[in-house]
């Protein structure tokens, strides 16, 4: 491990405390993927969440190149990083300060394919699943929100119509759209009943 060895005083951190935040970072990956169905991590918001509590400015490089590691030798995971494309030589200096902040993740299986086609993959339901991966890509882009006419804009460029009723894989495109924000919004609503019901018992 990249870890190995670490002098972990450095950090001010014990192995139990970072052992935890790699734990955590591990869940959150694993829970964010499955909520948004493969939608891009960014590493900002796995920094904060090693920061919440802990100040070492590179305690988060640690905990999530372990975090990485364990995602693929115990999950079969590669957390593997978006490459971005490269900068003009203008905006070169400005960005290298901020790259690590607008860097992005997305696991990877890393079954064979023919494994992963046989055990994993679901035939019946993968046009739903590529379906709902470009709709929550094109919002998340758009920085979380966007008004329905641009979304359909998006769409229509990759030939799915609101008027199109009879669509080969999805019917009704529009209400396969209804029911995708219907279920999203369903998931949001059981999260955070799940978030309230966590509170309470800290409280008591």
């Amino acid at each position: 491990m990249a870890s190995a060895g670490c002098d972990l005083s450095q950090f001010d951190i014990s192995k139990e405390e970072k052992d935890k935040l790699v734990g955590e970072v591990i869940r959150y990956v694993l829970f964010k993927t499955h909520q948004n169905s493969g939608c891009p991590i960014k590493r900002e918001e796995l920094t904060q969440l090693v920061t919440k509590n802990y100040r070492n400015r590179n305690l988060p490089a640690l905990v999530i190149s372990e975090a990485r590691e364990k995602l693929s030798s115990i999950f079969g995971y590669e957390m593997r990083e978006l490459q971005k494309s490269r900068p003009s030589t203008n905006q070169t200096r400005s960005s290298q300060s901020s790259s690590a902040d607008s860097r992005s993740y997305v696991l990877m299986s890393q079954l064979p394919a023919d494994l992963y086609k046989r055990y994993v993959e679901d035939v019946s339901t993968a046009h739903l699943s590529g379906f709902t991966f470009v709709v929550i890509s094109i919002v998340h882009l758009a920085g979380g929100k966007i008004p329905e006419d641009n979304l359909w804009h998006h769409l229509r460029r990759l030939g799915l119509h609101e008027s199109n009723e009879s669509h080969q894989e999805f019917g009704n495109v529009k209400q396969a759209l209804e029911a995708l924000v219907q279920q999203r919004k369903t998931k949001l609503l059981d999260q955070k009943v799940a978030q309230y019901c966590t509170s309470l018992l800290r409280e008591q």
